[in-house]
């Protein structure tokens, strides 16, 4: 039993022990391998010279090899015509001066080594205000190979200018470009080249847009010429598509319920003066809230909109609904129903004018007679009756009024357009003509032509006004030209 015992406990000392040889081993070998890769830095950073590009001694460029992953775009102005990205920016290049021997076959390296090493002055042309993510510590990632291909990697929020045409607004297409270049080295130095032909601009799987539906995003290589030399850049259009139904519900929708809601004047009595006149105007300021609220995330462009067509065809449906009362008022709407007769010559017209009523067979009464009867409204039997019994026969007449009872709709064939241009013109013989016409008419609350037209001629013509306006803006291209890169720049494909 003791010899058991004693075997047992030297097995376990011996295992202890052999396990911290061997971690002394493995530490040793730890140690060894950062000796190993420091003393490769140092090799490699001995007599770098950070200030050229790697191939300025074979006297060719250095290509950079760029990709984009995007992780999320938005928000897109176009009252700023700019709009903005989150993404990984990539670039590589292979500098030959950082071909190294060792144990591993890329380097992870701290971002400090960026200051001891040459990188490309990239830069976005039609950049706004991009910025690295510095949280919690800048967002940098950099790799050098045994072969020295450098990859040099960064997330960047990058906010660009967009060219926008709104003349289809909001059925419009966009076309958002992203121009990656140097800044000071030409193509004589530096020569820019997507990484992967079918890979170069990716998405985060997923990735959506609130106001867009992102359709396509070709890339390609340019070279422009400006004064300094001729310069590689890389150009990547986002193509995108408005989603037209967020105007649909907040503008188109309430704009035509208000203008069908105007509508609603043609059938309230056109006695009800501030009725009528007051729905129209509620109206009107209604569309005016509506139009200034969807201008002001609109630039002031120089062109009219396709939203801002229909809300001019919607005032101008509101506005046509209020001439329409001032027309029907002119028309067949004298005072309020009645007739003030206060002027003696209209008297004497309006005598003269049921004087010559009477037929041949019919003896003509007195004057006076005849005004009694325009005054009292005796019927013709009355009158006749009147007229034999005169002297004889007395009876009593309703009191003296100073208005007369008429209908308000004209009997008189006069054109719509000369009646139209007599309303513009303000003509008052056919105001007095209107107005002797109406006192020989008994109803006053009559339904007007005008508004029995109306109540057909506005739901239609706006309908058809509707299916064009829809058919040409659904089916219309953009007018204005796409200027990815500036138009003083010379552009040729490489």
């Amino acid at each position: 039993m003791l010899l058991s015992n004693l075997y047992a406990h030297l097995f376990v000392l011996s295992l202890c022990w052999c396990e911290e040889l061997v971690a002394s081993l493995g530490n040793g070998s730890n140690e060894i391998l950062f000796k190993n890769i420091s003393q490769i830095l140092d090799d490699l950073l001995k007599d770098y010279d950070n200030s050229q590009h790697p191939n300025y001694r074979e006297g060719r460029p250095t290509t950079i090899r760029t990709n984009i992953h995007i992780r999320s775009m938005g928000p897109i102005s176009e009252l700023d015509m700019d709009y903005s990205m989150d993404c990984y920016f990539r670039q590589s290049w292979r500098d030959g001066r950082l071909k190294f021997q060792g144990p591993v076959d890329k380097l992870s390296l701290s971002i400090k080594m960026l200051e001891r090493l040459w990188r490309p002055d990239t830069y976005f042309h039609n950049g706004k205000n991009s910025y690295v993510h510095t949280i919690t510590l800048p967002n940098k990632l950099l790799r050098i190979s045994q072969e020295g291909d450098i990859l040099y990697s960064m997330r960047l929020t990058i906010k660009a200018k967009c060219p926008m045409c709104l003349r289809n607004f909001p059925m419009d297409t966009q076309s958002c470009p992203l121009i990656i270049g140097s800044y000071a080295y030409t193509s004589k130095h530096i020569v820019y080249s997507w990484d992967n032909s079918n890979d170069s601009v990716s998405f985060v799987p997923g990735m959506a847009l609130s106001q867009f539906d992102l359709i396509s995003h070709p890339y390609r290589n340019l070279s422009i010429k400006r004064k300094e030399g001729e310069f590689s850049i890389l150009q990547v259009n986002f193509n995108m598509e408005r989603h037209a139904g967020y105007f649909l519900i907040q503008v188109y929708l309430p704009c035509g319920l208000i203008v069908v809601l105007s509508w609603v004047s043609f059938w309230i009595n056109r006695e009800a003066t501030s009725d009528r006149v007051g729905l129209g105007i509620t109206a009107v300021l209604t569309l005016s809230t509506i139009s200034l609220d969807s201008r002001t995330d609109l630039p002031k462009v120089h062109y009219a909109t396709a939203l801002d067509w229909f809300l001019l065809m919607s005032f101008a449906y509101c506005m046509a609904t209020l001439l329409q009362f001032a027309g029907v008022h002119y028309f067949t709407k004298i005072g309020s129903g009645e007739v003030f007769v206060s002027e003696d010559d209209e008297w004497e017209e309006l005598e003269e004018n049921l004087a010559s009523d009477w037929t041949d067979s019919q003896r003509s009464p007195p004057l006076e007679q005849m005004n009694c009867s325009a005054v009292y409204n005796i019927r013709p039997q009355q009158e006749m009756e009147a007229q034999y019994a005169w002297p004889n026969t007395s009876f009593e007449p309703t009191p003296s009024k100073s208005v007369a009872s008429k209908e308000t709709q004209t009997e008189k064939k006069t054109s719509l357009l000369r009646q139209f241009w007599y309303c513009i013109i303000a003509d008052e013989e056919f105001r007095r003509e209107r107005q002797r016409a109406a006192a020989l008419e008994s109803s006053t609350n009559s339904v007007s032509r005008i508004d029995t037209i109306s109540r057909v001629l506005f739901p239609v013509s706006f309908t058809i006004l509707n299916i064009i306006y829809w058919i040409i803006y659904m089916n219309m291209s953009d007018e204005c030209p796409r200027q990815a890169v500036p138009v003083t720049l010379n552009k040729k494909l490489m």
